[in-house]
């Protein structure tokens, strides 16, 4: 199968002076496969008999189409389903992450994905971001928040009661593109402040069309990217991220951000963030409110 070789770029974003945590001591285990004709038949059998989309000719047809595509992401794409919402974040069903994010199906069909956004704060009160691995499909190399992903169509990821799916998804994906332990994140520690509702394209092709729960946790944790989600992690002051906003406005140093991130710092961040450091994020918090955003 072949493959298109990317080369990583590392946009500049802090100065010398920035201050990282140390990377965790316990290394995750991170499974990589590599293209193969093997793993094109492994595709192929995964969607033909193991797996049931909603669109599965879709599905088949993107499999022999996208041989450009990463094979992780190509994995994750394929192998991960997300859950279907109306409007008002009800269940309506479930489909391939490809499909969901194919901006033609989304302008079509409408499709619209329950998603979360995690902010963690250090007992610093400084955030941690990260840069989205180039490979991604998506919005590759943009800074964006801790973590950005979606609860799966699965039974822990589906319960409403207290979030609790999210929440699951949250620690989940924490694990799986920064190597923190689960141990580490309590589940009931991931505060939900509010839920958010937006469309963005990232390129001809891929887009977001998503429902975000915006989730809080204050922790001090030690981190390892994994390098097929993210390229860089780094935790940074309200004052750093003004600076980053700045540039991300000129394109100086060719800083990007995701818009579901713009959208939180737009209309959120900076005013939560005092309450991050006052210990009163629990005021704040309104789940009885999609708002949408564009």
């Amino acid at each position: 199968m072949a493959t298109i070789p990317i080369t990583p770029t590392i946009l500049p974003l802090f100065s010398s002076t920035s201050k990282t945590l140390p990377a965790s001591s316990a290394t995750p285990i991170i499974i990589r496969t590599t293209p193969s004709s093997s793993f094109s038949f492994s595709i192929k059998k995964t969607l033909s008999h193991n797996r049931v989309f909603a669109t599965s000719s879709s599905a088949a047809m993107g499999e022999v189409t996208d041989t450009a595509m990463d094979a992780v992401q190509k994995r994750l794409m394929f192998e991960d389903e997300c859950i279907l919402v109306d409007e008002n974040d009800n269940v309506v069903g479930h489909d391939s992450k490809y499909n969901c994010h194919l901006m033609e199906k989304i302008e079509k069909e409408n499709l619209l994905h329950r998603a979360f956004s995690v902010f963690l704060f250090n007992s610093k009160y400084e955030l941690l971001l990260q840069q989205r691995s180039p490979t991604k499909v998506t919005f590759p190399l943009v800074w964006t928040n801790t973590c950005c992903s979606h609860p799966l169509y699965r039974d822990s990821e589906l319960i409403e009661e207290n979030y609790l799916g999210v929440r699951n998804a949250a620690q989940r994906k924490l694990f799986d593109e920064l190597g923190i332990p689960a141990e580490d994140l309590p589940v009931d520690e991931f505060l939900p402040l509010g839920r958010i509702l937006y469309k963005a394209p990232s390129d001809g092709k891929w887009g977001e069309h998503e429902l975000d729960y915006l989730l809080f946790i204050v922790r001090d944790v030690k981190f390892e990217p994994n390098p097929d989600e993210v390229l860089e992690a780094k935790y940074v002051n309200r004052e750093q991220l003004k600076e980053i906003l700045k540039k991300a406005e000129t394109g100086e140093d060719g800083i990007k951000l995701s818009p579901w991130f713009r959208l939180v710092v737009e209309n959120f961040l900076f005013k939560w963030w005092d309450h991050v450091e006052q210990g009163t994020l629990k005021e704040v918090a309104d789940m009885k409110t999609i708002h949408k955003l564009t």
